[in-house]
């Protein structure tokens, strides 16, 4: 099976991260996967809502670093760019259902969502900063107008991981209920938009993003060119490093 698991429910495209030997971590593949499946999706009209899913211990760890160091994005057209592309461009409603880790991407995806609804044991984080990059998916937009300046910066700087009490605090999580009740509630809730009308829904959506969606775009371009520079930069070296021998980064002797 697909590494990306796709499946039709009536009305409901399900795209599934499906990689647990590997936390679901993203490879260039995945990534190329989304964009594709999203990129359908918007083409399909008889697919009326899109639901996100993972696993009942993992959403996703974000990217798969190995992946990342030996195959880094090289332009706006590499997989990654093309999948938050689409992502941020969908017409149709964009749901996620969130169980454990939901790490880098796997939160900072959850901002182009209509709803997400996640597990009592989802945690979120961003370690964008600790990883010697920056943040993507116009992050460094959207977070800041959801919850504030302040506590952006907090997990935007820190990247430290948040529950999903918090993340519901934050406006980031529409909902959070029992882990075993999490799937059934998020395809309920994606079943009954797509029962709506299909118009109806998509101009709403439209209305409520639509002064948003260039700005979102330039600043994903930006963040985009920062990212990429930064991948190949001493401080990123370091802490790949450091995260693949298992020990704490240095980054005293950057300036």
């Amino acid at each position: 099976m697909s590494d990306i698991a796709t499946s039709r429910d009536g009305g409901v495209l399900c795209i599934a991260f499906n990689r647990p030997a590997k936390k679901n971590a993203i490879t260039g593949a995945m990534y190329q996967a989304l964009a594709d499946a999203l990129k359908a999706a918007d083409a399909d009209a008889g697919v009326r809502a899109v639901l996100f899913e993972g696993g009942a211990d993992i959403f996703t760890a974000g990217n798969d670093l190995e992946d990342f160091m030996h195959h880094p994005p090289s332009g706006n057209d590499s997989p990654v760019f093309q999948f938050l592309y689409n992502l941020s461009h969908a017409k149709k409603p964009l749901l996620a259902a969130v169980a454990g880790a939901a790490v880098g991407v796997g939160t900072t995806m959850l901002l182009h969502c209509d709803a997400v609804y996640a597990a009592d044991n989802a945690r979120f984080s961003m370690p964008f900063v600790t990883l010697g990059l920056c943040p993507e998916a116009a992050s460094s937009l959207l977070l800041p107008a959801l919850c504030g300046y302040q506590r952006a910066a907090e997990k935007l700087l820190f990247g430290e991981p948040f529950d999903a009490a918090e993340a519901r605090e934050m406006g980031l999580v529409n909902k959070v209920l029992p882990a075993a009740e999490l799937a059934a509630f998020a395809r309920a809730r994606a079943h009954k938009l797509a029962a709506l009308p299909a118009s109806s829904v998509r101009t709403t959506k439209a209305l409520m993003r639509g002064t948003h969606v260039k700005a979102v775009e330039a600043q994903m371009t930006e963040e985009g060119a920062h990212f990429r520079k930064m991948l190949s930069s001493p401080e990123a070296k370091e802490a790949f490093a450091a995260f693949f021998e298992r020990r704490k980064p240095d980054f005293s002797r950057f300036a």
